[in-house]
């Protein structure tokens, strides 16, 4: 972990220093590139009216985009460009921002027509891309130190004030889901254990489990009993912000007596090697 973080932090320093009006993220909205926070979206997209779209996210980690084309298969909304024009266009907007580890995400909406008006087949859909500093759901220095915490929904759930453990879900029968925007994965007797349904069908969990054939680790989708997540050995998150996310407090108590265990470790390094292999990820060149 800390030759990868040490690497991201040095990284970081020369974001911050830079001048490029585009550092602090960019954005592609009706063919033009613009500031991110000067980036603006009609009122009558259905995206924003009616939340009617798609989208997903991408990422770049040091200089390299990973998994790019996987990413983009998961759009299912027609593409308001050619695929390898938009190709270009991200690769573009990450250049110019000077952002050697960017959070880049595409949403297409179904467009500026009311749905109630006119056949879906008449709709004319939007693009907006935006590049930004890599986000993390959780840090490097909570990774880093020890791992992160997490509590179990129930039926019903008084939160206290304040509360930021992120909330694993569960289905009304009583099997894990997933949290808001991460994926989760139990580990029990050196295998693992994740959720065949109710989950985000993502890049992250993916990689979990290319990584984890690559090891030699079973991995089993299947309907994961909420009791697993109390008596499991390990537990870890995983999203593209972030990546491999270690859960050592549950509910409270300590999992693996509070410490990374050996098989998130080696899905953690596993995963993050992925991102320098030329199968699964392409350098950008910003010397362009």
């Amino acid at each position: 972990m800390d030759k990868v973080f040490a690497g991201y932090a040095a990284r970081q320093a020369v974001l911050k220093a830079s001048q490029n009006p585009y550092s602090h993220g960019i954005a592609w909205v009706k063919g033009s590139l613009v500031p991110l926070a000067e980036a603006r979206i009609p009122l009558l997209d259905q995206g924003f009216l009616h939340s009617d779209l798609t989208y997903d996210v991408p990422s770049v980690w040091d200089g390299r985009f990973f998994r790019l084309d996987d990413h983009l298969d998961l759009l299912r909304l027609k593409l308001p460009l050619p695929r390898e024009q938009l190709k270009q266009t991200v690769v573009e907007m990450v250049v110019k921002s000077g952002i050697r580890d960017a959070f880049v995400e595409v949403i297409i909406t179904r467009g500026l027509k009311w749905t109630r008006d006119a056949p879906l087949e008449d709709m004319s859909n939007k693009l907006y891309m935006f590049v930004q500093s890599y986000i993390w759901t959780s840090g490097p220095e909570q990774q880093r130190d020890g791992g992160g915490r997490a509590v179990l929904a129930r039926k019903v759930r008084r939160v206290p004030p304040g509360a930021i453990d992120p909330t694993i879900t569960n289905l009304q029968w009583g099997d894990l889901m997933r949290g808001s925007g991460f994926n989760i994965v139990l580990v029990k007797d050196g295998r693992l254990y994740t959720p065949d349904r109710g989950v985000l069908e993502g890049v992250t969990r993916r990689s979990v489990m290319e990584a984890a054939k690559a090891r030699g680790i079973e991995v089993r989708l299947e309907m994961v009993p909420v009791e697993l997540a109390y008596t499991c050995d390990e537990i870890f998150m995983c999203t593209t912000a972030g990546g491999i996310m270690p859960i050592t407090w549950l509910d409270g108590k300590p999992v693996n007596g509070g410490e990374v265990g050996p098989v998130t470790k080696a899905i953690w390094d596993a995963y993050w090697e992925m991102h320098y292999d030329d199968k699964y990820s392409f350098e950008i060149n910003y010397t362009d």
